[in-house]
């Protein structure tokens, strides 16, 4: 097991990392950016070590910057969290030629399962089922429009190196298709600097839902169950939650066992998330696979209690799991809002600025993970997500009585947050009838 990692993040998800080395008796090298300087976080890390201004380009994107950082303290291995550089394969491969070990997946299977292309192609292959879309990449909007009248309007066209939500568009006819077509390889090149697009028919009214899985060196696989996570906007999630509630014992059986395919199809190692879509008769299809510990972990730690973080660092340092699948149980039902600094009434415009209250809920089930304190400054460089709250109760009625009143209880002031509409969400009567889709907060959230 690793001796000294060092950490290349921020926020909630390296404080996260942090208190799991401490558990472990492993030492943490923290680095961070000069807008991060004196972060209450940062104090609880063996070693914090400044790699640059505030841009995250010459910051948490600075490879060299924190090559060099991991050099200087001696790390054997770096934990790259989510966001910044979690996917990023020649990150991981740079690690491997400085004989430093990266926590997440080998390049290889990184840059693979990164390619929604390359991905759709494994999950074929491990005999999967997929949208109904193109094999490969779209040439031009004349391809896409003949495949989109033989499999039929609506279609969505993605970016093959997607991800959030950009480089991607719904048509519902040739007119839209042309328009879409040229939106999303735009959209796609100037945000991944890969253009590649492919065309999937769409999932009218979907649920999205996601196995958590782990991987070993010796090809053993596990999965922890499943997340629905169709409370979104704009592909971002939300509101996130286990068991899906509408999966029956069956079909959630074949949904684990699907991820498992996919992952051992893969030669993949560590931690990921197989996302799934759902359509109304309970059909999954696959849709993609993220190299990395998702931001919703907790709900998966929730209800199965294993500390999917210490797994992360001694899969990484070559133990083997040593769980069986029939040793992962499913307990109770978790929730998990995610509290953004961005003003609702203002279209989610980021609202960054001095917290000057900050008073955390509690009680029985409720867990809060932020870096966030009082007098903190909330950053306008990085992503707006400051807490994750999340409850575990025995039922989903429970659970959803328990959110709503520690939603009351969490004070972050005077900035604005997301905690009124999720609480708004929670109260809507789609939502406690389980009747919702990932356009759910677009028809019925104003």
């Amino acid at each position: 097991m690793f001796s000294r990692i060092l950490i290349a993040n921020r926020g909630e998800i390296a404080l996260r990392i942090i208190r799991a080395c401490r558990e472990m008796g492993i030492e943490s090298v923290v680095v961070y950016s000069e807008a991060d300087r004196g972060a209450s976080y940062i104090e609880l890390a063996d070693q914090a070590i400044c790699i640059g201004p505030a841009s995250p380009a010459q910051s948490y994107l600075n490879i060299p910057a924190i090559i060099s950082a991991a050099e200087v303290a001696d790390v054997e291995a770096i934990h790259p969290g989510y966001g910044f550089l979690a996917e990023n394969a020649h990150f991981a491969q740079i690690c491997a030629d400085c004989g430093i070990t990266f926590i997440g997946p080998r390049p290889e299977s990184m840059k693979m399962l990164g390619d929604k292309v390359a991905a759709r192609a494994i999950a074929k292959k491990a005999h999967v089922p997929v949208v109904p879309g193109s094999e490969g990449k779209i040439k031009d909007e004349k391809e896409a429009i003949k495949l989109a009248n033989k499999i039929g309007y609506p279609v969505i066209i993605k970016a093959a190196a997607g991800g959030g939500g950009r480089g991607m568009r719904v048509a519902h006819n040739d007119i839209s298709l042309r328009n879409a077509f040229a939106t999303a390889k735009n959209e796609a090149e100037a945000a991944f600097k890969d253009g590649t697009v492919y065309l999937e028919k769409y999932v009218v009214e979907p649920r999205h839902v996601e196995v958590q899985v782990m991987a070993d060196k010796s090809g053993n696989v596990l999965h922890f169950f499943e997340r629905d996570c169709s409370i979104q906007r704009r592909h971002q999630k939300l509101i996130e939650e286990s068991p899906c509630p509408v999966l029956d014992e069956h079909t959630r059986e074949e949904l684990c066992k699907s991820a498992i395919k996919v992952i051992k199809e893969a030669n993949y190692e560590n931690a990921a998330t197989v996302e799934f879509l759902l359509d109304r008769d309970k059909r999954f299809y696959f849709i993609e696979v993220n190299t990395r510990i998702q931001v919703e972990h907790p709900v998966t730690e929730m209800v199965t209690g294993v500390d999917l973080i210490k797994m992360q660092l001694k899969v990484a340092g070559g133990q083997n799991l040593n769980l069986r699948q029939k040793d992962i149980e499913h307990n109770g039902v978790a929730i998990e809002c995610r509290i953004n600094a961005e003003d609702p009434a203002r279209n989610f415009a980021p609202c960054p600025g001095k917290v000057e209250k900050f008073i955390l809920p509690g009680g029985m089930g409720v867990r809060v993970d932020t870096h966030i304190s009082q007098g903190a400054m909330v950053s306008p460089h990085y992503d707006s997500m400051i807490a994750k709250l999340i409850v575990h109760r025995p039922t989903r009625g429970e659970a959803i009585i328990t959110m709503k009143c520690a939603l009351s209880e969490f004070r972050i002031e005077p900035i604005k947050t997301t905690i009124p509409i999720c609480h708004k969400i929670l109260s809507h009567n789609r939502y406690l009838q389980n009747k919702v889709d990932t356009s759910f907060i677009e028809q019925n959230i104003t």
